[in-house]
């Protein structure tokens, strides 16, 4: 970490960088769904529910990056309006397992279209052997920060 007398050095701080990069992609996508009548967090959601059906609230949450009540909140949103459907009583225990209708995943094909060009946008100029190596080091970084610090 570069660091100058009074803090970080925000020119050359990974970490700060990273937060920007991010920042970009998140205006980025958000540019690309509104016109399609969804969010970050409303796509980030479809797109886990299409890879992984019956995942749970909680699930959801932490892999969109949103509190419970915040993934509650959008989920009925989404049954609602026709995009989930969720069992009125839980299987086992208390998970109520959620799964795409076809409605969902209609409108998940034009979000995942959309994120995509996002995607390819932002690594224009970057090879395949540096996207790999910057997958490898951002992995390594999330691994290293996973870990119990003490």
């Amino acid at each position: 970490m570069s660091q100058t007398e009074d803090g970080i050095d925000l020119e050359t701080s990974l970490g700060y960088l990273l937060k920007e990069a991010s920042s970009a992609l998140r205006v980025a996508m958000e540019a690309v769904l509104k016109p399609l009548g969804l969010t970050v967090t409303q796509y980030s959601c479809l797109e886990l529910l299409a890879q992984r059906p019956g995942l749970s609230n909680s699930e959801l949450a932490r892999g969109a990056f949103v509190t419970r009540q915040s993934m509650n909140v959008l989920l009925q949103a989404f049954e609602r309006d026709g995009f989930v459907t969720r069992p009125s009583e839980a299987p086992v225990g208390k998970v109520l397992p959620t799964r795409l209708t076809p409605l969902g995943r209609q409108s998940l094909e034009g979000a995942t279209a959309a994120v995509r060009s996002v995607e390819i946008r932002m690594l224009e100029g970057i090879g395949a052997d540096e996207q790999a190596a910057a997958l490898s080091i951002l992995r390594r970084m999330i691994g290293s920060l996973d870990r119990d610090p003490r």
